[in-house]
């Protein structure tokens, strides 16, 4: 059974194995330390290990897809063969070639930062390959996203994209259990926009979904 099949809340550890992470940057990007941190958030409690091979943090560049998989691929195979059962691994990944190198070495859940506006190909995808799809919003791009960002009322701004984004999934066949989504706190939000995210959480689980939650080492 998929560990997102279990009631209550799931605790997910996240690993960048890239040089320029906001809070990590450099520090995981080996198998020996990779495999070893995960191991630690594993013991930790972690439910989920999320593995990245771009930095997304404000004014970060782009990596290039070869790249990207060129970071993360043995990483997850190593991780995968050592982790408990119990334990999943999620990709994230704006860009479907990373996502499915990352879904053949051993992940099983996709997070896009991007909820599908950088390769909207990479819904069809997780619904090819039936596997769970987070939606995230970004408003913009990292390298701009913290530049004056504005909504008319970021609650309703974000759940409105969120719910065109998950019938966007819907229709390309991904099953309503495999979506997850998330209203990307610290992505092109002031700290005013991400506290009344997180006042107002209900909005988000009302809607039947999944939520994900990403506040650990953000400045607000």
């Amino acid at each position: 059974m998929s560990v997102l099949h279990r009631d209550g809340p799931l605790i997910m550890g996240i690993l960048n194995v890239t040089p320029d992470s906001f809070s990590d940057g450099g520090q995981f990007n080996t198998i020996e330390s990779a495999v070893n941190q995960g191991k630690q958030m594993i013991d930790e409690g972690a439910d989920i290990i999320d593995i990245g091979g771009e930095s997304t943090r404000p004014g970060s560049e782009r990596v290039s897809v070869e790249e990207q998989i060129e970071r993360v691929v043995h990483i997850i195979n190593a991780i995968n063969v050592t982790k408990p059962d119990h334990v999943e691994i999620s990709i994230d990944t704006t860009r479907s070639r990373v996502a499915e190198a990352a879904l053949a070495a051993g992940a099983t859940i996709v997070n896009d930062v991007s909820g599908g506006n950088d390769e909207p190909e990479i819904i069809d995808l997780c619904a090819s390959k039936g596997c769970p799809y987070i939606i995230m919003h970004m408003l913009g791009t990292p390298d701009i996203m913290q530049k004056q960002p504005v909504y008319e009322d970021v609650v309703l701004d974000i759940k409105q994209f969120l719910e065109s984004r998950i019938e966007q999934c819907i229709r390309a066949g991904i099953d309503k259990k495999h979506i997850i989504i998330d209203p990307g706190i610290g992505f092109g939000k002031t700290r005013e926009h991400n506290l009344l995210l997180l006042k107002n959480v209900t909005v988000f689980v009302e809607t039947g979904y999944l939520v994900l939650m990403g506040t650990s080492r953000k400045r607000f």
